[in-house]
């Protein structure tokens, strides 16, 4: 690797801080607002702050209007309001309260009066003088806001009009072990996540070394239908099992109630806590398998042949030589099967009903409070049992051994995997496969079913809004959300390919000061859950540098941003790598011949980096269609997400219109992914001229 220039070229300069500066603005600052935000605590004033805010507001009033309206305001109190006046009056001048304020009003009003006639002459002439504004304070500042409201700061003006002051603390962080509703949402979160990975993980490992062993039938065609559900609603294995296995279930009811007898669907069916480990398993085993997958096809099968050579049987070589060698992906996918567990709301608030879990709340706080403190706390709680997991693993189990593989030397062992272990593995592969197919096939029949459960009959109403049921869910009929998400991932994915391929270079080549913090930056979004990014638009977009006229909430380009840069780190990394491949001085040639710093871009980078680009682009583009978690906050009447709209639909019950709008999405990846392979392999080949002979 090339030695960091000592300096740059100013233009370069200049150039790289440009491509730079919106991966500040648009990832390090919403997480930057996440941290903030949870240690901020918005309470009512202390009476002396409020009074003097009100006074300097009564200063802002026209000079001859001050007495008069104060007047008038102090007039049209009420007995009650006047005894509260009274309270705050003596509290200001420095004498307790001598009544008893939890008493009937009228025994507070009569022994108010008594309190003031028993004041000195000098304690009654400060309690007149405090008085006024004292009644104006407690009951007409928000008139008085709404008047003077043009002289204010737009601070001032919520500050006066709420009473309310931000100080910062631990409280919302406290929340834990003052709240039973979090406590419980907290054990249930921790059970389920301990439960997806003692699940997820095993049967993960066991696909993929299958697959990579070819000791399951059709191996790429297995491949491909377990990562199927990476390019899917997220919460569609959770409404697909309940059309199979709910109360009004193809199976349970049709099959085992009412035409076997064996059960009762109304009883027996997926709901609750099982159903969510299954539609977890089901959603969480695809990501751990593409890291166990990678693990696995990288190892050297030499080492499993020579153990064979010195006399170890087929479960000793997989005991004490793969298994060993895959430690580190195993740890990774333990990690990262938790972290979505943990961060999961979808499954459990569709399958799940009753149960509970933290992301659940923080989804409750948001959605019906706007409690963007305690959510954000709670978002930075989630990255805490993940954090001590991974270092608890990494020392107890990795501790300082080193994991070595022969990079491109290596290859798959010529072993046979033994006939019992391939029948076991057949068995297990098959039957994930079939109940995975049987999962979509559900989603697409349901997509032509007038109602799941009831009556089968057939029906395009779910696709046709002209055909659809009116009703309150009415704008959300048809296929309006699918086409606005296809909108807005076609506009995301190019512009974040190409600015994947921008950060790449400029990180990778031009290497400007604190680049390598900036491609720690890059990276946050694929570390931190999807939760935590949306939150952090919210509060960071929302009224961004105090002003109203910048914000992006409510808008569709607060949603293209998010995905845009939630996503962009796959480009980049593609990029990085294939830049780490291509020697430098092919750029270098292009310099000393005149091309300027576009000009090298357009002629030689671009093209080498060709991949990159289309692979940062689809992804952005696939997440764009899919992603739930970090826009649920974002979206608006205006501007809906079908996987929003899905999730809304599958938590009501709507599930012939859930299952049309997935129906779709599916068609539109699928047909993406193929253009884009198309386009990989009939698009121009000069990147490989430009290749070392040796990579």
């Amino acid at each position: 690797m090339r030695p960091r220039p000592t300096h740059l070229r100013p233009s370069h300069l200049v150039f790289s801080y440009l491509v730079l500066a919106p991966l500040i603005l648009f990832i390090a600052v919403p997480i930057g607002a996440v941290l903030l935000e949870s240690f901020r605590i918005a309470g009512p004033m202390l009476p002396p702050t409020l009074y003097a805010l009100t006074s300097r507001a009564v200063d802002r009033l026209p000079a001859g209007e001050q007495t008069a309206q104060i007047e008038t305001w102090v007039e049209s109190l009420t007995p009650r309001e006047r005894m509260e006046a009274s309270a705050a009056s003596l509290s200001l001048i420095g004498k307790p309260v001598p009544w008893d304020r939890k008493a009937n009003f009228d025994q507070q009003i009569e022994a108010a009066g008594k309190a003031v006639a028993a004041l000195s002459p000098g304690e009654r002439k400060e309690f007149d003088a405090r008085y006024p504004l004292a009644a104006v304070m407690l009951h007409k500042r928000i008139p008085l806001a709404f008047k003077v409201r043009d002289r204010l700061s737009e601070r001032e003006f919520v500050e006066l009009r709420t009473g309310e002051a931000t100080r910062y603390g631990l409280d919302h962080y406290l929340a834990f072990l003052h709240e039973p509703r979090i406590r419980n949402a907290a054990v249930n979160s921790f059970m389920l996540a301990a439960i997806a990975c003692a699940v997820v993980v095993p049967l993960a490992f066991l696909l993929a070394y299958g697959v990579n062993r070819r000791a399951v039938p059709w191996p790429r065609a297995m491949r491909f239908v377990i990562l199927v559900p990476l390019v899917s609603p997220p919460v569609i294995m959770a409404f697909s099992a309940l059309l199979l296995f709910g109360r009004q279930g193809l199976i349970t009811k049709e099959l085992l109630d009412g035409l076997l007898g064996l059960i009762d669907a109304a009883r027996t069916n997926i709901y609750g806590f099982k159903g969510v480990v299954l539609a977890q398993v089901l959603s969480f085993t695809p990501p751990a398998f593409i890291i166990l997958d990678n693990v696995l096809s990288r190892q050297d099968g030499r080492l499993d042949e020579a153990a064979a050579s010195q006399g170890a049987s087929a479960w000793q070589t997989f005991a004490e030589v793969t298994l060993p060698c895959a430690l580190p992906g195993l740890v990774r996918a333990f990690i990262l099967v938790f972290i979505l567990s943990m961060t999961d709301f979808g499954n459990p608030l569709v399958i799940g009903k009753d149960i509970q879990v933290v992301a659940g709340v923080i989804y409750d706080e948001m959605i019906g409070f706007c409690n963007t403190p305690l959510s954000s706390a709670l978002c930075v709680w989630l990255l805490l049992p993940a954090g001590v997991m991974y270092w608890c693993l990494s020392r107890l189990l990795l501790g300082k051994r080193r994991f070595v593989s022969a990079g491109d030397l290596s290859a798959p062992p010529s072993l046979c995997v033994p006939v019992p272990a391939r029948a076991g593995l057949s068995v297990l592969a098959l039957g994930y496969a079939g109940l995975v197919f049987c999962l979509y096939a559900a989603v697409v029949a349901g997509s032509f079913t007038r109602v799941w459960g009831q009556d089968y009959s057939f029906t395009l109403a779910h696709f046709l809004p002209d055909l659809a049921v009116t009703g309150f869910i009415s704008t959300h009929q048809g296929m309006g959300v699918v086409w606005e998400s296809l909108m807005i991932s076609a506009i995301g994915a190019p512009i974040g390919g190409l600015m994947a391929i921008l950060a790449a270079f400029v990180i990778e080549r031009l290497r400007p000061p604190g680049g390598a913090f900036l491609n720690f930056v890059v990276l946050l979004p694929a570390i931190l859950p999807g939760v935590i990014f949306g939150v952090g638009y919210l509060v960071a977009f929302n009224y961004p540098f105090g002003q109203k006229s910048l914000a992006l909430t409510g808008t569709s380009a607060i949603l293209v941003t998010n995905i845009l840069f939630g996503n962009m780190f796959v480009g980049v990394l593609a990029a990085r790598s294939l830049l780490q491949r291509f020697d430098a001085s092919i750029e270098e040639a292009a310099e000393s011949l005149g091309a300027n710093l576009v000009q090298r871009l357009v002629q030689v980078v671009f093209p080498m980096l060709r991949h990159a680009l289309v692979l940062g682009g689809l992804y952005v583009f696939v997440d764009g269609l899919t992603t739930l978690s970090s826009v649920i906050f974002l979206v608006s009447p205006d501007h809906m997400l079908a996987s929003v709209a899905i999730f809304d639909f599958a938590s009501g019950a709507y599930y012939g219109l859930a299952c049309s709008k997935s129906t779709v999405i599916l068609c539109l990846v699928a047909l993406v992914m193929l253009a884009t392979g198309l386009f990989e392999r009939l698009g121009p080949r000069r990147v490989r001229a430009l290749a070392p002979r040796s990579a």
